[in-house]
């Protein structure tokens, strides 16, 4: 007599129970529930664990189905479209080698081993055929095999760098191998059950690599695609990336006439006029907010020894990312990756007293990392650039509403740059870092403090943290959906104690300051980055290059053209003219095509009457005005976001002083008679 197996009761997302006689897969439970939910498996969650849609399940169970409406079911089809570019590959470049394809944000790519350039024809041919495979409507089948079993598959096959990854991974004796059709690829999965799930996709570009991310190893290339769990997201994404296209910092740098990179200096930029008036706006806005605050500017050097980044931990945690040098006497100098250690020494000069903090000190620091050639990107990511950099040194005591009022003033500068969305991650600590437990819980604890007690929502990224103290990162969101992570705040006593930096406490005891690390820009070259593309390289009218230009109708009017733009000048407006021989309309779309925010058309009559035609780059007619209200309109048109507070601030201090001096002079005896 057979026994029978005993009844598996499986709790699915909603609560509900279903039960099963017999062993059953995913797959199986999702069509016993309903034939659209069957079509729409992409794979299961069983007792939190993503499992493809074929796994079998023979015990009772929580289980999730997931759909291409789940983030993970979005996830894995990414993943099968990855994989499905290696099948469309092989049929079109036999010779082709496979390398990896892993899932990113918001797509998925593969690194491919060819003996030529892929060529834009070349994408349009692979995501043909990759459309020709979904259309075959096949099952992905997937098998777990045997180390020797993979290893001949693809010795037979000839796929040199998948034998590779097998190497790096001695201890794996079983292996996750998915068939399409005729060809297969390695991969723990989970994946797609059948190609119907992967129609909404798009190969976007193709790029560069190297394997295994060294520049020093063979040269790879890239395709690049995403996909999405409907026609309408897709049709979203694209025109997100086209819009993104047309904002390309780069793009408008030459257009703009800002910047430009070239080979002599690889990852540093060349800033035109243009470009450096915007750049030196930023500090001098930037240098503006932290005097207000309390900040002291300083400057540290460049160079320094390697002993200091060999005590900060630079040296045994980021010396490939560092520049160096060794002098004639065998002394090793490196080019300053980060202004911590400077901005340490510089503290440390003169004994501090618990009465001199909190001690914040700023200093626009120009750092140096080495980053591959391959990761390059504009002013995204460079080798040398600028930081807003600022040290807060303060005592336990003081460090929760130091916390506050950094992220109180990082918030509202966002603001002010027109960047309402900001996301707030937490990252906590590493598990390559310094300092012992009791200190990583109280330096955490002063950033969960400070976001609980400001009320902001926040996302915790465990172990993320950097390898002396935990750090909040802001993110922004942009004018068409894209994220930057921009500033931070990393609360440390590691440093501190590395170094040995003290100050005298009230009983006259030395004590260890807690060291706050933040920059609110981050990069100023990445924030100008992401401040052209936000904007379309329409900058506000504070902080574009040129915030007027003067057009001439023609030649006999060039004079007063002049003497308008030297007042405009005299009055702190970033002013050029046009006076060429060119008709006046071709020089209004040329100089609108500048992103200039307002051009002052002047003729006969503006001559005569001592005033000027005003129109914004939108195209808007502003009117004619007499020079001097042209001047104070445009003067407060152009007037930075943090002027206006600042007024105010200094009006209530003069309200404030007056009130004092009126009510002591009313108190003063009058003098005998």
């Amino acid at each position: 007599m057979a026994l029978s197996h005993p009844v598996i009761t499986l709790t699915l997302s909603d609560g509900s129970t279903r039960r099963f006689e017999q062993p059953v897969t995913v797959a199986q439970v999702a069509a016993a529930i309903g034939i659209g939910l069957a079509k729409n498996t992409v794979a299961g969650r069983l007792d939190g664990r993503l499992v493809d849609a074929c796994e079998v399940i023979d015990h009772d169970a929580v289980l999730q189905i997931i759909t291409p409406r789940d983030e993970e079911g979005l996830e894995i089809i990414r993943h099968s479209c990855a994989h499905l570019i290696g099948h469309a590959v092989k049929q079109l470049y036999p010779n082709a080698k496979m390398v990896i394809g892993p899932v990113i944000e918001d797509g998925f790519y593969y690194d491919i081993a060819y003996e030529r350039p892929f060529t834009p024809d070349d994408l349009a041919a692979i995501e043909a055929r990759m459309k020709t495979l979904i259309a075959n409507d096949y099952d992905v089948i997937k098998r777990v095999l045997p180390r020797e079993e993979v290893i001949r598959i693809f010795k037979q096959r000839g796929e040199d760098y998948k034998l590779r990854l097998i190497e790096d991974m001695p201890d794996e004796q079983q292996m996750g191998m998915y068939f399409h059709e005729e060809y297969v690829d390695m991969c723990r999965g989970p994946h797609v059950p059948n190609t119907r799930l992967l129609k909404t996709f798009k190969l976007t570009k193709l790029a560069g690599a190297y394997w295994r991310g060294n520049a020093k190893n063979e040269q790879l290339q890239r395709i690049y695609g995403t996909a999405w769990a409907s026609k309408k997201q897709l049709d979203a994404y694209i025109q997100c990336i086209e819009e993104a296209e047309k904002r390309d910092h780069r793009k408008l740098g030459r257009e703009l006439d800002l910047f430009h990179f070239q080979e002599d200096a690889p990852g540093a930029v060349f800033w035109h006029p243009r470009g450096w008036a915007v750049f030196q706006e930023l500090i001098a806005y930037m240098r503006r907010r932290q005097q207000d605050a309390g900040y002291v500017e300083v400057n540290s050097p460049d160079v320094m020894d390697r002993s200091l980044w060999e005590i900060s931990g630079h040296w045994q945690n980021y010396r490939d990312h560092m520049f160096t040098t060794e002098t004639e006497d065998g002394r090793a100098l490196a080019l300053k990756p980060m202004n911590c250690p400077g901005s340490v020494l510089l503290y440390q000069h003169g004994l501090k007293s618990y009465r001199d903090l909190p001690i914040r000190m700023g200093e626009f620091g120009k750092v140096h990392r080495y980053e591959p050639s391959g990761a390059l990107h504009g002013l995204l990511r460079v080798r040398h650039f600028t930081q807003d950099d600022a040290h807060i040194y303060c005592t336990p005591q003081q460090m929760d509403a130091e916390c506050r009022e950094i992220v109180t003033l990082v918030l509202d500068i966002y603001h002010q740059f027109g960047f309402e969305d900001v996301r707030i991650k937490l990252s906590t600590r590493p598990d390559n870092r310094m300092g012992d437990e009791a200190t990583w819980d109280l330096l955490e604890g002063a950033l969960i403090r400070t976001l609980k007690g400001m009320e902001l929502t926040y996302q915790l990224n465990p172990g993320e943290g950097a390898f002396y103290g935990p750090k909040l990162e802001f993110v922004l969101r942009d004018a068409i959906g894209r994220d930057w992570q921009c500033g931070t705040l990393q609360v440390d006593m590691n440093l501190p104690e590395r170094f040995g930096i003290e100050y005298v406490d009230e009983n006259d005891q030395r004590k260890q300051p807690v060291m706050l690390h933040r920059a609110l820009f981050g990069s100023l070259e990445r924030f100008t980055g992401i401040l052209i593309e936000h904007h379309a390289g329409k900058l506000p009218a504070w902080l574009a290059p040129v915030q007027a230009m003067v057009l001439s109708i023609t030649d006999d009017h060039a004079t007063y053209a002049q003497d308008v733009a030297q007042l405009l000048r005299g009055a702190g407006l970033r002013t050029e003219t046009d006076v060429r021989n060119e008709k006046i309309g071709y020089k209004i779309r040329e100089q609108t095509l500048q992103r200039i925010p307002f051009l002052l058309v002047v003729g006969a009559k503006e001559r005569d009457t001592a005033s000027i035609a005003i129109r914004s780059r939108d195209g808007e007619d502003l009117g004619v005005m007499p020079l001097t209200q042209a001047v104070a309109q445009l003067q407060l048109a152009a007037q930075a976001p943090d002027f206006a507070a600042r007024k105010a601030s200094q009006h209530r201090l003069c309200v404030l002083l007056n009130g004092h001096e009126t009510s002591a002079a009313a108190n003063k005896p009058e003098a005998a008679s």
